[in-house]
């Protein structure tokens, strides 16, 4: 067979993205139980597959009608909730008028530490993306590295436990402790140096058509994922913003938009509001309510934690700009209270899995309710805190570099353990033009230039 033969298109194949478009709109609480029965007829899979594609392509009479049932999907009336709105305006009515945290700059070595702390819970959760909780217990326990408490590594793993639970293949052979000579490429980082380049070259009042443009300007098609490969196909079908996030996109309540956010927050010390606007500017690109929601957290996570004294105050500001009554902001509620009662990880991940276990790996809920479990256990200690989320499974290296980036920046660069962040050689890898090879300190200079009064689009 030629090597064309071969090729498995990921994440955007109608007949893959059905079977998450029935479970998205059921989530949402829209029937589509006429499109799933008809689906299941002609021969297609209800259940969606845990990663980008099907085991087969589909036949082309499948796929065609798995292309007219999405259009179908697409066209049910959307549940009207006021709970969980769209648009700005409703969800900034509210947000607090003031925040108790810190004004002025941010302090330059916490800006480092946030973006060290963004790449060592990335490369520790890299390795085990997709292996669930119960695997990477047992890949840790076969080498005597239970509980986790280091980077990963293949020394000493019995090649029965290798075989059952498989290494994420793209990231391993640079993410294992044995292999680790720098930050490895990962669109966890990418997008962070994405915003930041939006930032620099359109100012802080920058839109959703720059964002939109930024990614056909320096984003590689191939670094892309879930919903941001969907919308970056419709914005090459002439969809704008937020028509990209809408067209054929199942994935549009995913974590994809919470995790390209950080740099919103650390360019607005101290005012998480205005870091969540430029993330929703961001974020309805490619996604809608939750995951928009997972977005607007994350910036004000970020905007506190590089002013704010503890961990507690960074969860306050997160939750001031959620809509208050959202399913998100409940379980992010849920998770904080869980995370801060506990003396066993374990059986708070257990209480998360009871809630959430139903939703995919890579959804927004799941995962942002494990960040905020997590970020309340390790109570601003960043080993604490990465190795407890890492370990709880689901997004692994996206949930790190969450964490790793709040608790980073509430430790500054010159306190974090030498032997976490060493490996990384102080630079990072990137398909992102003009990045390549860069240093995080640079990275860190740049953000502080881009503070409350740089200038506005030039």
């Amino acid at each position: 067979m030629s090597a064309a033969g071969r090729l498995r298109l990921t994440w955007v194949q109608p007949e893959d993205l059905l079977p998450h478009e029935l479970a998205a709109s059921a989530d949402e609480g829209r029937d589509v139980s006429v499109v799933a029965e008809r689906w299941a007829a002609a021969g297609g899979s209800t259940v969606p597959p845990v990663g980008g594609a099907s085991p087969a392509p589909a036949d082309p009479g499948l796929r065609a009608l798995a292309a007219r049932l999405l259009d179908v999907c697409d066209a049910l009336p959307a549940v009207a909730s006021a709970d969980e709105p769209q648009e700005l305006d409703e969800i900034r009515a509210g947000w607090p008028e003031r925040y108790p945290l810190p004004a002025g700059p941010a302090d330059p070595d916490r800006l480092h530490g946030a973006w060290l702390g963004r790449a060592v819970g990335c490369v520790l959760g890299k390795p085990v993306e997709k292996i669930p909780r119960q695997g990477i217990r047992e890949i840790l326990t076969a080498t005597g590295r239970w509980p986790l408490a280091g980077y990963f590594t293949a020394a000493g793993l019995p090649a029965e436990v290798a075989a059952r639970w498989p290494w994420n293949r793209r990231s391993a052979p640079t993410s294992l402790a044995e292999n680790i000579d720098g930050m490895p490429e990962d669109d966890d980082l990418n997008f962070a140096l994405l915003a930041l380049r939006v930032l620099e070259t359109a100012g802080r009042d920058f839109d959703s058509d720059d964002v939109a443009q930024a990614w056909l300007d320096w984003l590689p098609g191939g670094r892309v994922f879930t919903a941001e490969r969907v919308a970056y196909r419709n914005l090459l079908l002439g969809l704008t913003p937020p028509a990209t996030a809408l067209r054929h996109n199942p994935f549009r309540e995913w974590i994809g938009a919470q995790i390209r956010t950080d740099v919103y927050g650390w360019v607005n010390p101290g005012r998480p509001d205005r870091a969540a606007e430029m993330a929703y500017r961001d974020a309805v690109v490619s996604h809608v309510r939750a995951g928009v929601y997972g977005a607007l957290w994350v910036a004000a996570l970020t905007a506190a934690a590089v002013v704010a004294p503890d961990v507690e105050t960074v969860l306050d500001a997160g939750e001031s700009v959620l809509p208050p009554n959202s399913r998100f902001t409940a379980a992010v509620r849920e998770a904080r209270a869980l995370g801060a009662g506990a003396s066993d990880w374990e059986t708070v991940l257990d209480a998360l899995y009871e809630r959430h276990g139903h939703l995919h790996w890579v959804h927004v809920r799941n995962n942002a309710a494990l960040v905020a479990a997590a970020l309340a256990y390790g109570r601003g200690d960043l080993v604490r805190s990465i190795c407890a989320v890492v370990s709880g499974g689901w997004d692994t290296d996206s949930t790190g570099a969450t964490v790793g980036s709040v608790t980073g920046a509430l430790t500054g660069a010159a306190a974090l353990p030498p032997e976490w962040t060493g490996p990384l050689r102080g630079r990072l890898r990137s398909s992102i033009a003009g990045f390549d090879g860069i240093g995080f300190a640079e990275l860190a200079e740049r953000t502080a230039r881009l503070g409350p009064d740089a200038g506005v689009r030039s």
